[in-house]
């Protein structure tokens, strides 16, 4: 049997948790998520838990938070106007929009806080600042 290595596409099945054992996303009820080793497609401490894996094998991989998606960042975090969204939406927290950059390139966000006259819009990844358990299984070295 080989193993998994750097460049490899494989299939597997997950289970992210967090560290309260919490579960944000999974697999199990979908196809296996494939992906290509080395090519950024996901988080560097998944990608290091697959690596010397064989198919069929099972691991957990505890994740600290710079293997993660970062850090949460204030500078992530700002104020707009109301009037600056567009008069069809009523902003509520939790609530999910995107925003482009200068070059045209979209940035998700969620609200996080309406006043009277602003509203907070976060840029952060949900799972910013959090350490991540994974569940993985090897599935297959496509």
């Amino acid at each position: 049997m080989s193993e998994v290595k750097d460049g490899d596409t494989v299939k597997v099945h997950y289970t992210g948790k967090l560290k309260d054992g919490t579960v944000f996303d999974s697999s199990a009820s979908r196809d296996p998520l494939e992906f290509t080793l080395g090519q950024g497609q996901l988080i560097p401490g998944f990608e290091k838990a697959v690596i010397g894996l064989n198919t069929g094998d099972k691991t957990t991989a505890n994740i600290p938070v710079d293997e993660a998606y970062g850090e949460r960042r204030e500078d992530l975090e700002l104020k707009v106007e109301k009037t600056q969204l567009p008069e069809d939406i009523e902003p509520s927290v939790g609530m999910q929009l995107q925003l482009n950059q200068p070059n045209g390139q979209p940035v998700p966000v969620t609200i996080t806080d309406v006043s009277e006259s602003e509203v907070t819009l976060d840029a952060n990844h949900p799972l910013a600042g959090e350490d991540l358990v994974f569940d993985i299984e090897l599935v297959e070295i496509v």
